[in-house]
């Protein structure tokens, strides 16, 4: 529970923003005399900023949670992503204060970006720290089922907002969402502060070595850092999902925006089942064939997804969105967590974690939502270019996953041994101090 309400914070940020990103950020902050397209395309900028510096904060705060403690992360970066998504909500406008609008935003988004970082490595490794080992997949999946829950929230908060006429919404209403994650904050503050430390936290905290988990998880886990950054792509499958094609949809064909916010809505209610699902899959059969299965869904079902925007036959449009989303994203979103964090060893894992992922993140937020909204065209009429930049995005994702080992059936102390090379232990050994 505390892991699943602190990604619901981030993923409720990430869709109030996104979601605003779509419909009002391009006409508040933004040159208004400027074309459609290009103001979607600089508010869908200032949502990625947010990404870009996320692997900056991966190494401060993975390795924070490594050496002072995963609780320690999981509050810090609590109130970092809760403050920064209330500011957001009383910053002035462009027709207020004119370029200082638009620097102001970046500059929250950076901060934001830079918290979001260690909050779902820390959540993922607590969680898979205390779980027992027949259901880490199962227990870690929660994280990500924050994620969806943090979506629906976001998105159904909007929908009355954005049905209100539009010089109300650009008014005050656009800002009641961001005010909102306040009440979030507050839940996840009273559950998180009694959480108690894994025992392999405590067990590793109780020897000094004087070798940093982040060099150590650099200096012989790059590969693995490599492989979860490349597998962590398929996320720009969702960025394109809830924030492109709602701009795409409302922007470009004028579709109706309350019933277009419905279609992520209805996807993140499908998620909630579907993810703990997915999880428990992979428990049975394994951590590589779910997420597959999870990743090429999701890429081939973009194509289709897009195209029924141009139709705008509103059937097509919700049952290829929830298939692809709420069924085969949902269930890639499920198995990462234990498949990522069961590639490191505990010293080092939420810092592998983190600064695998965030790469990621960084590079599939920034490309999602920008390159998709760059290749629709200035009129935002094009489905075919962001189409392919998603396959390309799941090709990446799926061949970094073949070559990664199955881990179903380690135990966290056979993973521990399994992932360390005997250099890498010698070398440990060798920066160990003996208490006297």
């Amino acid at each position: 529970m505390a892991s699943w309400v602190g990604t619901t914070l981030e993923y409720y940020d990430f869709a109030v923003y996104g979601t605003a990103s779509a419909l009002v950020l391009n006409k508040l902050f933004f040159p208004p005399e400027l074309p459609q397209g290009v103001g979607v395309l600089l508010s869908m900028a200032t949502l990625a900023v947010g990404y870009v510096v996320r692997p900056l904060g991966a190494l401060i705060l993975g390795p924070l949670a490594d050496k002072f403690g995963r609780k320690f992360v999981m509050m810090l970066t609590l109130f970092g992503i809760g403050g920064c998504t209330f500011l957001i909500g009383c910053l002035p406008t462009f027709h207020t204060v004119g370029v200082i609008a638009p620097i102001l935003l970046v500059v929250i988004r950076i901060l934001q970006g830079l918290c979001v970082s260690g909050e779902q490595g820390s959540a993922i490794t607590m969680s898979l720290e205390h779980s027992n080992d027949r259901h880490r997949s199962f227990t870690t999946s929660f994280t990500t089922s924050g994620a969806s829950a943090g979506t629906l929230l976001a998105t159904a908060v909007f929908i009355p907002f954005a049905a209100l006429p539009e010089e109300v919404l650009l008014g005050w209403a656009w800002r009641v969402p961001f005010w909102l994650s306040f009440v979030v904050v507050i839940a996840a503050y009273l559950i998180r502060r009694k959480l108690e430390e894994p025992p392999s936290f405590i067990e590793n905290s109780e020897v000094q070595v004087n070798i940093t988990p982040l060099k150590q998880a650099v200096q012989f886990h790059w590969p693995a850092i490599i492989r979860v950054a490349a597998c962590a792509l398929i996320a720009g499958a969702s960025y394109v999902f809830a924030s492109f094609s709602v701009a795409f949809a409302t922007n470009g064909y004028k579709l109706d925006k309350p019933t277009m916010l419905l279609v992520p809505v209805i996807a993140s209610a499908l998620a909630l089942g579907v993810t703990p699902l997915a999880g428990l899959a992979a428990d049975k059969i394994g951590r590589k064939p779910t997420f597959l299965i999870g990743v090429f869904g999701a890429g081939i079902m973009t194509v289709p997804y897009l195209w029924s925007i141009t139709t705008g036959n509103w059937t097509l449009i919700f049952l290829l969105g929830i298939i692809c989303n709420g069924f085969f994203y949902s269930t890639a979103n499920g198995v990462w967590p234990a498949f990522y964090a069961e590639m490191f060893p505990s010293r080092v894992r939420v810092s592998g974690l983190a600064v695998g992922t965030q790469i990621g993140f960084a590079i599939a937020g920034a490309v999602g939502p920008v390159a998709s909204t760059a290749l629709a065209g200035p009129d935002l009429l094009g489905w075919f270019g962001p189409a392919m930049l998603t396959i390309a995005l799941m090709a990446i994702s799926a061949t970094a996953a073949l070559t990664a080992k199955e881990t179903r059936k380690y135990t966290l102390d056979e993973i521990d041994e399994v992932k360390q090379s005997d250099r890498e232990k010698a070398a440990v050994a060798a920066a160990t101090v003996v208490p006297a």
